[in-house]
Order: C-alpha cells, then structure tokens, then sequence
C-alpha cells in the first residue's frame, strides 16, 4: 500500500520530527510549520507517536525513485510457484534492492512484485535469466508499466485526514536546481535511503565519500526534479484495512486514458497503471473488509463503461514494500535457506543453472 508520498510523508520528514538520536533531519525543502504546529500538538507527543509505530515494525520512511528515474524503467512481473514454494521466492525476492511490493496472491501460489532495475541490462538478467532459472517458478508473465495515472508520490485518498490548508503547509519548498537525471554516483544514497529515510547525513556522506553538505544538496535536487520521494510503508491494517487486492482489467486502447483516469481518482485505490500485456491496467485496491470490496467491484467498477475482463487476486501477505523486508523475517535460529554458498557462484555472482529460489539472491553491485 502506498498512502502517502511527499505529501504525507512530509508530516514526519523534512522539518522537525526528531529522530531516536535527538538530530532533525531535514531532507531538502523549507516547510513553513512544523508537524506539531499543524496538528496542533507538541512536538514531543509527535516524536512519541512516531516512535512508537516505528518500535512495533508498523510503519517506515524510505527513500523511492519517482520518475523514469532509472534506466531500467518499471515493470510488475507475476509468477506462478510450485505448491509450497511461493513464500520462499517472495522472500527471496524481497531481499533484493531492485523489487518493490513482493506480494503472496490468494491460493499461496502466485507472486507479484514491481521491479525497477537500475540499468536495462539488470532488468533482463533478473527477468530474462534469473527467473526462468529458478526451479520453484513455473510460468512468468512481465508487463512493463507505461503510465502511472495514481500512486508513487500521491496521496492515498482513502485516508485523507489533513485540510488542503494543513497540506499546503507541510509540503516542501525547493531550493535547488532540479537534478538532470540520477547517475550511478547516487546508487550508494538511494540504497541508504531505501533502508531508512531518515537515515542522518553522517551515515550517507560515509556511503557516498561526499560531504554532508554535498549529500543534503544533492537530496534536494533529487526532490526537486521529482526523481526521489519519501514515502511510508504502512502496515494496512493500522488504518483499518483488510482487504487489499490487486486488479487486472482489459481496456481497449481508446477508452484506456479515460478508465485510468477515473479509476485513479477513487479513494479505494492506491496504484493504478497503464501496462503492457493483454490485461492493459493494473490497479492496487485497498478496502475495509470483503463486504467493501464487493461494493467497490459492483458500484464503482461495475458503473465504469467499456471495462472488458476483470480479474482479482486478494493479497495474502506483502514481503515488502517500498524498502526490504519488513514482515517475513527469517529467525536466527532459522538461517534463510535462501544463502548461497560462495563456492556455487562465480565473481560475477551468477549461480548454476537450476539452484532453485537462491538464484533470485541479488548479486554482488
């Protein structure tokens, strides 16, 4: 689920919550109030608040690309596993910093994950060799997204609770030119920030070799030029969802940009794309209960005009979000299965033909 984006996520980030250790952590953009001063609380009560949710593993700020911001561009792939195997190909999915939304679908046997791979070269060693390499994966289907018509740094509509006045307010103003493009010099900021987005200057001025001056100008160039957002991972259920399902709809090409359009605008839904593949729209759709959903299926899409096949799959359990892993984690006691051995890969980290869901591991970069 994406409910927030810039908007949102301005309500922690780039003013004056303050971290564990004390330290604001500004990221790029002058807001004119503080998040205390717009909710009309202290700052304190928002720090224990915000403490409290990130303590419980329910809710993160990670930096995300926006944009066409990499070479790679974006595309959701589906994969259908072997009985019993699907858990462990989303996890070992997860774990890679190229995918995004590795989610379980209903039955425990398909996966859907987002992949937006740095170069087009990565994107076709994952989709082209890595996948169909993989033993537990029985069929792949990739559909390249061409246009996001709602979700990435938009706001999640359904839980809209702040005025456009409290909005104006927290959202950033930017100083700096607008970044031209990301090169691969950033890959070490954004791999940071996708961990944490709150991650202070010191640790990205190490991962980078920049100084930390150099590190908040080029944040806020990034910002500027939309090619990096801060957005929450949000467990959905402390908002009162508990159905989320992806949607997949066949539109004919001259009704496509009017669907998109309309469908985007419901609350219900956090993404919605246009796509290659047969099934031209893919939706996220988050709703209360089953009850929810069937009214949003039967009133809402049902009323749109000239939508052919719809197709539904109930999201099971997310893998991750827009950051690794976050609710299936392997114990210490329990070692992932998913390790390679070093002997089995080569310098390039290519493993063997046929080593079933370890050669979805993400290779050494």
């Amino acid at each position: 689920m994406q409910p927030g984006g810039d908007g949102l996520a301005d309500l922690v980030d780039p003013r004056r919550l303050p971290r564990d250790d004390g330290l604001d952590q500004p990221r790029g953009g002058d807001v004119p109030l503080d998040v205390g001063e717009v909710l009309g609380v202290s700052d304190r009560t928002v720090a224990r608040r915000w403490a409290r949710m990130r303590e419980a593993d329910r809710v993160r700020l990670v930096g995300a690309v926006g944009g066409a911001g990499l070479g790679g561009a974006q595309w959701i792939i589906r994969m259908r596993c072997r009985p019993g195997s699907a858990e462990e190909v989303a996890q070992a999915l997860a774990r890679r910093e190229d995918t995004r939304w590795v989610q379980l679908l209903s039955g425990g046997t398909e996966i859907s994950a987002s992949v937006q791979a740095w170069s087009a070269e990565e994107r076709d060693e994952l989709i082209l060799q890595r996948l169909q390499r993989t033993a537990q994966i029985q069929t792949v289907t990739a559909h390249s997204i061409l246009h996001v018509f709602g979700g990435g740094p938009d706001i999640f509509h359904a839980v809209d609770v702040l005025t456009s006045d409290e909005l104006a307010a927290l959202r950033p103003v930017f100083r700096a030119e607008p970044a031209a493009g990301i090169t691969d010099a950033d890959r070490p900021l954004l791999r940071v920030l996708n961990r944490d987005g709150r991650a202070p200057y010191a640790e990205l001025a190490a991962a980078t070799g920049w100084s930390e001056s150099t590190v908040a100008r080029r944040i806020e160039a990034l910002r500027a030029a939309g090619l990096l957002f801060f957005d929450f991972d949000v467990d959905d259920r402390l908002l009162g969802f508990h159905a989320h399902t992806r949607m997949w709809l066949t539109v004919p090409p001259a009704h496509l940009l009017e669907a998109g359009r309309a469908i985007a605008a419901h609350p219900e839904v956090a993404f919605c794309a246009a796509t290659t593949g047969r099934a031209n729209l893919t939706v996220s759709v988050v709703c209360r209960d089953e009850a929810d959903l069937f009214r949003y299926l039967t009133e809402r899409i049902g009323a749109l005009p000239n939508i052919g096949d719809v197709e539904t799959g109930p999201i099971m359990r997310t893998a991750s979000g827009r950051g690794p892993t976050r609710e299936w984690r392997w114990s210490p006691e329990r070692p992932s299965p998913l390790t390679r051995p070093q002997s089995r890969c080569s310098r390039t980290g290519m493993p063997p033909t046929g080593t079933g869901s370890e050669v979805l591991s993400q290779r050494s970069v």
